[in-house]
């Protein structure tokens, strides 16, 4: 099989990720300043919701196929890569202050969904059904979480913009090129993305790796590729605001409306051959996020070190597993 236009592809699909990852921080953080909210709230929304795309994408297609450890895959991947591996690495880049309304709330909020999905998820354990899936009305459950989780963001921009102690600033951008290029760059993630995906997919197969590894891995870290490059540039930009709100944002997306919206449109999935493990590595990082943010509101250097020893261990186990199947 001729893999050269796999590999330019992959090439060119890396490339439009980190421009546009580029442009999106720089408009974004612009938009934050002329409307007077957070950053973290921008991160949490605009950043979020638009890094989160391919995911929705590839859960769409891969139910519609029939694939559901690819979408399960996709989504606990995502997640879990998306603490463990962004935050680890922006952290050691730049070490990251979460703000108080950030660990009061919305991390105690990405627990309490992800802890739910755990809960819809163990059908064997919990109802003494004949094995474990997520149906229409588990998927129901999660898009009314997402519609409390919209509601306090509403309520939030209000108390932001009403607040006084929003630290005034000179944006870099004016309006309307800010917007320019928060677009421009979203579309750039979203593209580049899809091409890395489909691209290091296609290598993965010619590969012989099955596709609960290549969900795991190939999948879920391509379509969080818009957000690690949105991570180290705005960590080196020291926009960390940014980088929590895209995490929290992006994780609690993936949950409610990735895996929400295609199970409520499809229907219910059982899943082949996903473990245990995968899921309670979910529940692992965003605790091990929430508990390292709870005291001092920060994610030193050290503590980046520690997620990416987390990730590593977990990932050499999965490939491992893998290989010996």
């Amino acid at each position: 099989m001729n893999l050269i236009l796999p590999i330019v592809l992959l090439i060119v699909g890396f490339v439009l990720l980190i421009k546009g990852a580029d442009w999106l921080v720089d408009g974004a953080s612009s938009i934050a300043t002329h409307f007077r909210v957070s950053k973290t709230l921008i991160g949490l929304t605009i950043i979020a919701f638009g890094t989160s795309a391919p995911e929705l994408a590839v859960s769409i297609s891969s139910l519609a196929n029939g694939s559901t450890d690819m979408l399960l895959g996709n989504v606990i991947g995502s997640n879990i890569m998306n603490v463990l591996l962004l935050i680890g690495i922006g952290a050691i880049i730049c070490p990251i202050k979460v703000s108080h309304a950030t660990t009061k709330k919305e991390l105690p909020i990405l627990l309490l969904i992800s802890t739910a999905l755990v809960i819809l998820f163990f059908d064997v354990s919990l109802n003494n059904a004949s094995s474990n899936s997520i149906t229409r009305s588990d998927a129901i459950i999660c898009l009314l979480f997402f519609a409390i989780f919209l509601y306090y963001l509403i309520v939030m921009a209000k108390r932001n913009r009403e607040a006084t102690t929003i630290k005034k600033e000179k944006p870099k951008y004016k309006m309307g090129l800010a917007i320019i290029m928060t677009l421009i760059g979203l579309a750039g993630l979203v593209g580049g993305s899809q091409l890395v995906v489909s691209n290091a997919t296609e290598i993965a197969r010619a590969m012989g790796i099955s596709d609960r590894i290549i969900a795991l891995t190939i999948i879920a870290l391509g379509t969080s590729l818009p957000e690690l490059v949105t991570t180290v540039i705005a960590a080196r930009k020291k926009e960390t605001d940014l980088i929590v709100g895209n995490i929290i944002g992006s994780n609690i997306f993936n949950i409610c409306i990735v895996m929400g919206v295609p199970v409520a449109i499809f229907g219910a999935i059982t899943p082949e051959s996903f473990q245990y493990v995968d899921i309670f590595m979910m529940i692992l990082s965003a605790l091990l996020l929430f508990i390292m943010t709870r005291h001092d509101k920060n994610i030193s250097r050290r503590e980046g070190v520690l997620m990416l020893l987390v990730f590593a261990a977990y990932y050499g186990y999965i490939i491992y597993e893998g290989l010996m199947v």
